[in-house]
């Protein structure tokens, strides 16, 4: 019987588990043209490729996994840094710069490269599930500001976001990315709480 390491079978398999996805992630975020290999995998986890087998039925079976894995993760962590924000200018900030750092902290990159390893279909239906989970908290952030049309609100400041992205991952200096999306985005939710939008509740009260 394998040497469990952790307190708890369960914990044990979810902790191989998890280090066996972060092997992949790894493997994809440098460069990886293709599914990563299970002796690949298990190598870089440290574990037996007999391991892989355990947790993962094939490699298509784990490329489900990494999808499953990698959208999920990404809008948990824009959602609760806007949620720890409070108020609806300061969650649109929020917004912007949790998404950020997680482009700086490579998971961008390795979003990407899981797109460029997957089936179309197999990534169209996840992505539109995660832009749906983005925008949502956005829209609603820009609803209590008071603006005309939420959604294409949200629309603009994504796409000045993806720009901001696309200057990172090209090895722009992050710090001063940060300052110039917010230099963009700052005025409007300045004139919004100027207007008198209150910004100590989720009343959307003149």
């Amino acid at each position: 019987m394998p040497r469990i390491t952790a307190p708890t079978v369960a914990e044990h398999r979810e902790a191989q588990e998890r280090a066996l996805l972060d092997a992949a992630r790894a493997v994809l975020a440098e460069g990886a043209t293709e599914i990563p290999g299970f002796a690949e995998i298990a190598a870089r986890a440290g574990l037996a490729r007999s391991s892989m087998y355990q947790y993962f039925r094939s490699r298509q079976h784990l490329l489900n996994a990494l999808i499953e894995d990698a959208f999920p993760r990404w809008s948990e962590r824009v959602e609760s840094a806007m949620a720890a924000a409070g108020t609806p200018d300061r969650r649109v900030l929020a917004f912007v710069r949790a998404n950020l750092d997680l482009v700086a902290d490579g998971e961008h990159a390795i979003a990407a490269a899981i797109a460029s390893v997957a089936p179309r279909e197999a990534i169209a239906e996840s992505s539109a599930v995660m832009h749906r989970q983005l925008i949502a908290p956005l829209a609603a952030a820009l609803t209590e500001l008071g603006a005309q049309d939420p959604a294409a609100t949200a629309d603009l400041i994504n796409a000045v976001v993806h720009a901001a992205t696309r200057q990172i991952e090209n090895g722009a200096d992050v710090a001063a990315v940060h300052r110039h999306t917010e230099e963009l985005i700052a005025p409007y939710v300045e004139r919004a709480v100027a207007r008198g939008v209150p910004t100590n509740s989720g009343n959307n009260t003149p």
